[in-house]
């Protein structure tokens, strides 16, 4: 089979000399046309840490790409900052990024006729996008992380982005002064990549590898570090032999490749948005997944990572400790993977693991041994109840207590909440209830990292519980829940709630439940109107008719 399958569509034959015309001005000469064309998806950007050394990796790609062989044309994807939006109406577009990012490269490889993608993708949004994009097409293609950034450092201790929005908690309380909020600010995040602990690039970027759709040990490198580089142009020589041999996406992501990406985003302790972004990726692949599947594996799998944002650990000390194949292994000998599963080089995941020691070494902290994880089974877990009928994600690491009963507060957006929190008007065992934040009624689903971050940093971490329609960040923890569908402004039950209700989270018993009777539900549902649309054009305006609920993945197709 020609390795040009798709792009002899607009090389060959005297009816293509114009399309050939443009090639050439381009950088085609005479011999190139018969080479596959192959799209480097390059996601660069100084908007923010995470994507601004793209540029070179996608260079390297490229560079790589004519060396194997193959004709790269690279273009643009878009990448927005969920730090710096964060807490603000920009966070709405967040989530939304995700789709146009699938789409912006399912548009250059179909309209260009190309025979494969190399991705190269830093914020969080940038790895869901890119794989949807890849089920989608089913052209040859690869993953390749931009990297995490390494940690900052400040009085001994290594600080992340998330260390600066706690520490807005810790100055509301006044633990600390403007001098020391300052001080933190300016160390938090010291170069590019990634946020740096196993928040949901990291994730992402574990899950992937995991997934047989990146190199391994590709996901837990430093975007500052040479070995990135090397990665990079690795991945490119791959995917022209994928290319070559057609191994194609979907025959990477399968439902059992999928079931292995869940167990490691567990045994890491992930973000809550993996459950989103797998249900998505799934949908796109047209693989079944369904929210309880996350519950099912995660009763199975143990947290082994000692990681932030609950642990102690950011992800460059994980891969210093022998990184995502270690952990692969460790499940794998244990009965927790499947090792049959092909990856993006043609070789399965047992043939690519078996090198990899059985267990961690013990001159390191990170990666726990086996007989003495960090929790016994995952942390991501799916309630359900009154009040998340279709199901929402908890994230139960890193609290001393999963479960608690409290009188609700109840806010209509994040702004309220966080002037209540900020003003010190939340109280030890109250239940927060943030809504018309959902996929729809934000539109968006925004993170709620800051409320939960003042929350930790106002020491209410483990007394307070904070349930949500939006979704939290990957270095959110504490009582958090989130995802609760269906959401409010569809008439879910957390529209129903008031101020003052009793509410119980309880992670043992997977249990979400607001406490009053079916009666008194039924009562306020016939009081209950559907808001007026928060936009009426513009891109968010078409993501809130177009998205569904958050227990499918929040998909728009």
């Amino acid at each position: 089979m020609s390795d040009n399958k798709r792009s002899q569509t607009i090389t060959q034959g005297a009816s293509r000399a114009p399309n050939r015309a443009m090639l050439r001005a381009v950088g085609f000469g005479d011999g190139d046309f018969n080479k596959p064309i192959v799209g480097v998806a390059n996601g660069y950007s100084t908007i923010t840490p995470c994507n601004k050394g793209l540029n070179d990796l996608s260079l390297q790609a490229e560079s790589a790409l004519r060396k194997a062989g193959a004709m790269p044309q690279m273009f643009g994807t878009i990448t927005v900052s969920d730090g710096i939006s964060m807490g603000t109406e920009g966070m709405k577009y967040s989530l939304v990024s995700r789709e146009v990012i699938a789409d912006s490269i399912e548009t250059c490889i179909q309209a260009e006729s190309m025979d494969g993608v190399i991705a190269i993708g830093g914020c969080d949004k940038n790895m869901p996008g890119a794989m949807i994009a890849m089920a989608r097409m089913n052209v040859p293609a690869i993953f390749v992380y931009g990297g995490t950034i390494k940690p900052g450092h400040y009085k001994g201790q290594d600080l992340t982005i998330v260390s600066a929005f706690e520490a807005v908690g810790q100055h509301s309380a006044r633990k600390i002064d403007d001098a020391e909020l300052l001080q933190v600010e300016r160390h938090a995040c010291p170069g590019a990549g990634s946020c740096g602990g196993m928040f949901t690039a990291n994730t992402m970027s574990s899950a992937f590898e995991a997934m047989g759709m990146s190199l391994p040990y590709s996901s837990t490198m430093s975007a500052e570090d040479d070995e990135k580089l090397t990665s990079a142009g690795q991945s490119a020589e791959v995917l022209v032999n994928a290319i070559k041999k057609q191994i194609l996406p979907r025959d990477i992501i399968t439902r059992k490749s999928i079931e292995n990406a869940i167990a490691i985003i567990m045994a890491v302790g992930g973000s809550t948005n993996a459950v989103l972004h797998f249900l998505a990726i799934a949908h796109a692949a047209e693989v079944p997944l369904r929210i309880d599947d996350f519950e099912t594996i995660r009763a199975k799998v143990p947290v082994l990572c000692d990681l932030k944002p609950s642990g102690r650990y950011v992800t460059a000390d994980l891969h210093q400790a022998g990184g995502i194949p270690q952990v692969m292994k460790m499940l794998l000998v244990h009965g927790l993977l499947h090792g049959e599963c092909m990856t993006i080089s043609g070789q399965t995941i047992a043939e690519v693991l078996k090198d990899i020691p059985d267990s961690p070494r013990v001159d390191q902290n990170i990666i726990r041994q086996w007989d003495n994880p960090m929790y016994a089974q995952g942390h991501l877990a799916i309630l359900k109840g009154n009040l998340s009928t279709e199901g929402c994600v908890a994230k139960i690491s890193g609290i001393k207590n999963p479960k608690i009963t409290g009188p609700a507060r109840v806010f209509e957006s994040e702004e309220t909440c966080m002037q209540a929190i900020l003003a010190r008007k939340i109280q030890p065992g109250d239940v927060v209830v943030i809504r018309y934040e959902g996929p729809k009624g934000g539109p968006g689903m925004r993170e709620m990292l800051s409320p939960t971050s003042a929350l930790i940093g106002e020491g209410l971490g483990d007394s307070v519980g904070l349930i949500t329609d939006g979704r939290f960040s990957g270095g959110t923890y504490g009582m958090v829940v989130g995802h609760v569908a269906p959401e409010a402004y569809v008439g879910g039950n957390i529209a129903l709630v008031q101020e003052g209700d009793s509410i119980t989270i309880d992670a043992e018993q997977r249990l979400l439940q607001l406490n009053i009777s079916d009666a008194e539900l039924e009562k306020r549902r016939a009081g209950w109107k559907a808001p007026q649309p928060r936009y009426h054009r513009g891109v968010l305006a078409k993501y809130a008719q177009l998205v569904s609920s958050a227990s499918v993945g929040a998909i728009t197709d």
